[in-house]
């Protein structure tokens, strides 16, 4: 067998799980090589232009938080920003950017091929080297080894991809690209247990098509927000995006082809996402609702291509043209790449350590959309703390693991380690128990510290971050040591400002309590310096929301100590008395770490937890007895 090179960490796929894995490893000094099907498809968003948007702009921020890159690349190639849900709290507060695909794809691979230690390389991998329960590299179709000491799977939707479009399939990734065929093969032949899933994209539209009179005009935010805590510009150039609705002819053509569907055919055998419909589904799961709205989304400053967001579709391509004409402002609208569905192999999550290092196969990871989840924010994610793990198990390190009440980071992968998933998995807000404490405003305060740990916040953000905390800090004590008096002179301040009186002494920090309050206005009124947006926002909801936050933090408090209870990794649930036979079943096939863990676990009851915690605190006694 030919060595063609022998490093310290392989990563597998160049996608948003990849590229975050490869640099991370990189960065952390070690020897890495970034395996693709095409350099030319690095970072390649194959579906929608965006990034963020309701919990993925939390995980953006905290990935960004850790010194990852998708942050800093999304503000570099935003085309617009839109701040969502902002008429809620600021827990569910969420940025979301339209990108520039291919300016994202382009500086993405620029920054990879300049990372000093990693390595890109176009390759097709066909086989994962395992020994003695180890990984030691892959094998590529031409038949040269690569070596490592760790092997991280990023392999997105390529697994045996097919894509589907009407009663059409062909073999293939995203885009039309190579699939991986023989990979799956390898994992299966080392016991690792595969699942079939499936998502799919809208039609893209030649912009010059379309009649933008009649949809509604959707522009960006005026000096909105950016993703990374790094990033200084607030105010840019942005393209508007549009808004229209399908109709009950839309629907009809839809239902009177529906045989044609290829989910409905049975050629599609994969599971698809829920939470991210195909139009035929959303006619089918909705009889009664007489329209969907669509977003018309520009693909680029660079490019005519128009994403119809809403308008996922595998229908036949004479359907899509025939349903997309019934639509106001796209009745003649020019198609230049059909939707389609893909098909793909993609490993059960449960078979992964919270570090996502596979239980049975030591050095041996996965990311991404490899493990079953959906959209690029998820996989980025995974795949930061993917790298970060490699590094860390090959140096013999502990592994990084999040908390579900540090981020959402720790929510997404303890969900898929845990409870794992039966479909494309999605980060929603409503997955997070602690999502006040949990914003994406404060990732910064909340993970910064753990990338310096780690190696990965360097010291540019680092010095910007101690600014931004001590700032916040001397704020804070600042406004709750300044007591505002009910004086002749402050009472007829309030009252030219239409502001309620005073009747006691109270500090500005209660002051700036009431809900018509804000920092600006505290600063007008009371000659208080103004300062960075980022401080005054902090120092705002840290005051507004105390008691809500305190709350929060009581109920983390009361849950850590069954996450400190540790379950042996060997345990025999066969020899807990009083478990229930499914608890058995589950306990023994997740092998949980904390009773925490197992609480989380479907099939698990809480009585099942009080048997464990009895049969832990007996064990600790027995053990304290054959001491003595």
């Amino acid at each position: 067998m030919f060595i063609a090179g022998e490093y310290d960490i392989i990563v597998l796929g160049a996608g948003h799980a990849g590229v975050e894995a490869a640099l991370a490893a990189a960065n952390l000094g070690c020897r890495t090589l970034l395996a693709t099907l095409s350099l030319d498809n690095i970072a390649l968003m194959p579906c929608n232009p965006s990034i963020g948007g309701p919990a993925k702009s939390h995980l953006v921020r905290e990935i960004d938080a850790l010194g990852g890159a998708m942050a800093i690349n999304a503000d570099e190639a935003a085309l617009q920003y839109r701040l969502l849900n902002t008429g809620k709290g600021p827990a569910v507060h969420a940025l979301r950017a339209q990108e520039d695909k291919k300016a994202y794809q382009f500086r993405m691979k620029e920054r990879c091929e300049q990372q000093e230690g990693l390595e890109v390389r176009q390759l097709l991998a066909e086989k994962i080297l395992i020994e003695d329960k180890e990984a030691r590299g892959i094998v590529a179709e031409t038949g040269e080894a690569y070596l490592a000491r760790a092997v991280i799977l990023a392999t997105g939707t390529y697994l045996k991809g097919r894509i589907v479009i009407g009663e059409h399939t062909t073999s293939g990734g995203p885009n039309g690209q190579r699939a991986a065929g023989e990979l799956s093969r390898s994992l299966r032949e080392n016991g690792i247990k595969i699942m079939r899933f499936k998502t799919g994209t809208p039609a893209r539209l030649d912009a010059r098509s379309l009649d933008y009179r009649k949809m509604q005009l959707q522009p960006g935010d005026e000096g909105a927000q950016s993703f990374s805590f790094m990033t200084e510009k607030r105010t840019r150039e942005q393209l508007p995006c549009y808004l229209t609705y399908t109709n009950e002819k839309t629907h009809e053509i839809i239902r009177a082809n529906i045989d044609r569907a290829p989910m409905a055919n049975g050629i599609i055998e994969g599971i698809g996402p829920r939470y991210c419909p195909s139009i035929e589904s959303k006619i089918l799961r909705f009889p009664d609702k007489d329209r969907h709205q669509l977003f018309l989304e520009p693909e680029g400053w660079h490019t005519e291509e128009v994403y119809v967001q809403g308008m996922s579709t595998s229908l036949p391509v004479d359907v899509q043209e025939a349903f997309l004409h019934t639509i106001p402002g796209l009745e003649k609208a020019r198609i230049m790449r059909p939707g389609y569905a893909i098909e793909y192999d993609c490993i059960d999550p449960l078979q992964l350590l919270p570090s996502l290092m596979f239980k049975k196969i030591r050095g041996l990871f996965s990311a991404g959309q490899s493990n079953g989840t959906s959209g690029y924010e998820e996989a980025a994610a995974q795949g930061l703390m993917a790298g970060i793990n490699a590094v860390h198990y090959i140096r013999g390190k502990a592994p990084f693991v999040l908390s579900r009440a540090e981020a959402y980071i720790g929510v997404l992968i303890d969900d898929l380690v845990t409870k794992g998933t039966e479909e494309p998995y999605r980060m929603m807000t409503s997955r997070a128990e602690y999502r006040l404490l949990l914003r994406q405003d404060n990732a910064d305060l909340r993970l910064t510290e753990k990338g310096r740990a780690i190696g990965l916040v360097k010291e540019d953000r680092w010095q910007k971050f101690l600014k931004k905390k001590n700032g916040i800090i001397e704020a804070r004590k600042t406004l709750e040591n300044t007591v505002l008096h009910p004086s002749v002179e402050n009472l007829a301040r309030l009252e030219s400002a239409g502001l309620a009186p005073i009747r006691t002494s109270t500090s500005l920090a209660d002051f700036l309590r009431r809900p018509e309050m804000d920092y600006a206005k505290l600063a007008s009124l009371f000659g208080l310096e103004r300062l960075a947006p980022e401080v005054e926002e902090q120092l705002e909801i840290a005051i507004r929301y105390e008691g809500y936050i305190k709350k929060q933090q009581e109920q983390v408090e009361r849950l850590e100590h069954l996450e400190s209870r540790r379950l042996p990794v060997d345990l025999d649930y066969a020899l807990v008395p009083s478990l229930r036979d499914e608890a058995r079943e589950k306990l023994a096939a997740v092998r949980p770490l904390s009773v925490g863990q197992a609480s989380r676990i479907s099939g698990v009851s809480p009585a099942d937890i009080s048997v464990l915690l009895i049969w832990l605190e007996q064990e600790r006694r027995r053990r304290r007895e054959d001491d003595v």
